[in-house]
């Protein structure tokens, strides 16, 4: 099993680095790959996987791992399967992991921020995510990661993305952090920082 992506490359360029965008829960590729006309990122090519499973209530969504039970149905599975398609990109695009960010909204943040610390990306991204484990202190360096998230979110609490600061930095990762006025969501505000991040660390 692979993850089918709605791939975007630059109209005039070969592309020298990747982005990858991992959905929320109960979402699909093409929730977040409007954002690719928002973004002025012309030497990247963006990726907008599908998440491997069925959203048990919503028609065409999809689920990284399953949240209505409690137990996280899924998650292993995803997490490898994650890890085998991001380490498999260089071969398709001729783009190593070093020049590749990786990013997500939501449960898709959580994806990026469990399986990024463990490869050695040139970033990670966690838009109004949330760490699913404990992370524990690595032997090798960690990738920059960037955390925004709502003040006013009522789906995935700020303090969640708090914690994730205080325990990633705890393992010594390099953390930019911002707390913005806003709820779940990706509004206009964050772009630019997002793409500051993201030129800042693929340069």
């Amino acid at each position: 099993m692979s993850l089918e992506a709605i791939s975007i490359k630059p109209q005039n360029s070969e592309p020298k680095y990747l982005l990858v965008m991992l959905h929320g829960w109960g979402a699909n590729a093409e929730d977040l790959a409007p954002l690719s006309s928002m973004l002025t990122l012309p030497d990247y090519q963006l990726l907008f996987p599908n998440a491997p499973f069925s959203h048990p209530q919503v028609p065409g969504g999809l689920a990284w791992y399953a949240l209505e039970t409690g137990k996280y149905e899924g998650i292993e599975e995803s997490h490898q399967l994650l890890k085998n398609w991001l380490i498999s990109l260089e071969a398709d695009t001729g783009i190593p992991l070093s020049r590749t960010i990786l990013s997500g909204f939501s449960q898709g943040g959580a994806m990026s921020l469990d399986v990024g610390i463990n490869l050695p990306l040139a970033g990670v991204c966690s838009l109004s995510g949330y760490l699913q484990f404990q992370p524990q202190k690595l032997a090798f360096p960690l990738p920059p990661i960037l955390i925004i998230h709502g003040k006013n979110d009522q789906v995935v609490p700020v303090e969640m993305a708090q914690k994730a600061r205080d325990e990633l930095t705890a393992i010594d990762a390099k953390i930019e952090y911002h707390e913005l006025a806003m709820g779940h969501e990706i509004p206009p505000m964050v772009l630019p920082i997002f793409e500051t991040f993201i030129k800042a660390n693929t340069r």
